[in-house]
């Protein structure tokens, strides 16, 4: 059983994990290069740190209202259809902002941008409950969600030489980054296409045992969840148990694209050219990306959650708001660097904390209402810390406000970790029960 086991979970993680990684690198870079091109494109546009944070966060608007029923889509119509229709769309949409001419024009294109791209990360996570077994998934999440601070660290040095590309094909360099980087999206639409496939009953790559042994793994991970009844979309967002991990994700998501929007701001004030601001900016990333991959591999191997869901979260607030008042440069890169370690290194140990408390009805909808309610602090943190940059000159004000809520989010997640570590079983009212899937809907 062993072999048998080792052998279709290594044809699964190397079909699969490689290319959504990629893919997801793209999805954050297109999300957040936003923030490198308001270096130059804030001045040639005129815009205010206040519209740069609005239109910023509009993505998450557009992200909110269509994320749920993205996900719907995907489990009706097959998620290699549905992730490659999205990776085509978001690719043409995040070209478009080179093309931008004003402040209406940018806050449309980032709403529709976040629409075309709503559904992606929690349908990935969604097709991931399908294919791996729960005790996989901590660490394939944290492989995953380290996109997100790589797709940085290879997109910093990039923006910032784009930048300097003034009069390329007739465009500034801003312009260039984003057509540039949304060239990549378009090709993996056809890769996806090719590569994916909805269940392991649709694997004609793996062998008969091995197709046989997943099916029945993850039908035996499924059956640790008690039955319960289909739910509607508002009977789920009334849950008391979503709305508390929504809003804990709420603070580890505000304090991702609050730093994400404004590092380039933050790192060039310390009198760098775009390319060193580029490389510099990529430290902090790096240091979260490779703490995201250890810290998840660390907590399912000791197969321990609440230690490595709190530890990080307290690493983030400490270091987000300590490096408001660091009085040299390196130091208050080297907080940021360790903020940044915090927050990524939270993301995985949180999904798979959460997989225990959603069974296999309510997932498909679960995850994205958590993930759309959460991201709209994709809207609010960025334009709280424009708006104070403008009243204040600074952002200091804005990270030590995401900090703040850090703290709340702290207390949330040692609720709820406490709450996930007493029983797999929860009860949520009305003779329904929110049951762990061992560590399924992440």
């Amino acid at each position: 059983m062993h072999d048998i086991e080792s052998r279709t979970m290594r044809k699964v993680l190397r079909r699969f994990v490689p290319l959504l990684v990629v893919c997801f690198v793209v999805a954050s870079l297109d999300r957040v290069n936003v923030g490198f091109a308001a270096l130059t494109m804030s001045h040639d546009l005129g815009f205010t740190s206040t519209v740069f944070g609005l239109g910023s966060g509009l993505f998450f608007i557009g992200y909110f209202f269509f994320e749920v029923p993205s996900n719907v889509a995907l489990e009706r119509y097959g998620a290699r259809r549905w992730i490659a229709r999205i990776m085509l769309t978001w690719g043409v949409l995040s070209a478009a902002n080179a093309f931008i001419v004003g402040e209406r024009s940018f806050y449309f294109v980032r709403v529709l941008l976040g629409m075309a791209e709503a559904g992606f990360f929690p349908g990935v996570i969604l097709f991931m409950t399908w294919w791996i077994p729960v005790n996989y998934r901590a660490r394939v999440v944290g492989a995953f969600m380290a996109a997100m601070p790589f797709a940085s660290v290879i997109g910093a040095p990039v923006s910032g030489w784009l930048l300097g590309r003034n009069g390329v094909l007739g465009l500034q360099g801003w312009q260039l980054l984003f057509i540039v980087e949304a060239l990549p999206s378009l090709l993996l639409a056809g890769v996806v296409l090719a590569v994916l496939r909805d269940r392991p009953a649709d694997a004609e790559w793996l062998d008969d045992d091995e197709r046989q042994w997943l099916v029945r793994r993850l039908e035996t991970d499924g059956r640790q969840g008690a039955a319960v009844s289909e739910s509607g979309f508002w009977n789920i967002v009334k849950r008391p148990m979503v709305l508390v991990l929504s809003a804990a994700y709420f603070g580890i998501v505000g304090s991702n694209f609050g730093l994400s929007f404004y590092l380039p701001q933050i790192v060039h004030a310390f009198h760098l050219t775009y390319v060193q601001t580029g490389c510099v900016a990529a430290i902090p990333f790096a240091v979260g990306g490779f703490g995201m991959m250890w810290w998840g591999r660390r907590s399912d191997r000791h197969d321990e959650r609440r230690f490595h869901l709190l530890l990080p979260m307290g690493l983030a607030v400490i270091g987000l708001a300590g490096s408001t008042f660091a009085p040299w440069p390196p130091l208050e890169l080297a907080l940021l660097s360790v903020g940044c370690f915090g927050i990524y290194s939270t993301l995985p140990v949180y999904w798979a904390t959460v997989s225990r408390l959603l069974s296999p009805a309510v997932a498909a909808v679960g995850l994205a209402v958590i993930n759309s309610l959460a991201n709209l602090s994709g809207f609010a943190a960025p334009y709280l810390i424009g708006a104070i940059k403008d009243a204040t000159g600074s952002t200091a004000g804005g990270l030590q406000a995401i900090a703040a809520y850090g703290c709340i989010t702290f207390v949330l997640l040692a609720g709820i970790s406490r709450h996930a570590a007493r029983s797999p079983r929860q009860d949520v009212g009305a003779g329904e029960r929110v049951v762990g899937v061992g560590e399924a809907g992440s």
